[in-house]
């Protein structure tokens, strides 16, 4: 028999944010729904898309996120969309008020790391609460990151 799948799952990942990364430090990660029109559902779902510039921010009790370039559906007619206008971010209000703290009082930023389709067909943006890193944390990282694979690979050599 199958197993069921876990509630929250990726199921078409449409664009990454791969460098957030290596630029920020991750405190915590959160899924937010996004708010799109028709024709940028459909150039989603094409596998278009980029959010390697863009952040989330915080004004008037909403989320916003800014600079995420969807570009203009191909079949579109006169009623395409406007590439990189700011787009809403569904998420709780409790949820938007520990983020504007964060940002607000802890010197935050908001990144998008990925835009996925959810099981349910609906577009959702993850959302992390980072901390910008330093040169020396870069580089610090990558040495870490580099430890960590070659002990993985002097253990599986081992057994």
């Amino acid at each position: 028999m199958a197993r069921p799948k876990p509630v929250g799952t990726k199921v078409k990942t449409v664009a990454e944010n791969r460098r957030a990364r290596y630029e920020y430090a991750f405190e915590d990660i959160l899924s937010a729904g996004i708010v799109l029109t028709g024709t940028e559902v459909k150039s989603l779902r094409f596998g278009e898309g980029s959010i390697a510039e863009s952040y989330a921010e915080v004004k008037n009790g909403e989320v916003w996120l800014v600079n995420a370039n969807i570009p203009e559906f191909s079949h579109g007619n006169r009623f395409n969309h406007e590439p990189k206008r700011p787009r809403k971010l569904l998420l709780r209000e409790r949820e938007i008020e520990k983020l504007h703290g964060a940002v607000a009082r802890q010197g935050m930023t908001l990144v998008p790391i990925s835009v996925y389709f959810n099981e349910r067909g609906r577009a959702k943006v993850e959302l992390a609460v980072a901390k910008g890193r330093k040169l020396h944390d870069k580089r610090a990282h990558e040495k870490e990151k580099d430890w960590k694979r070659e002990a993985g690979r002097l253990l599986r050599e081992k057994g």
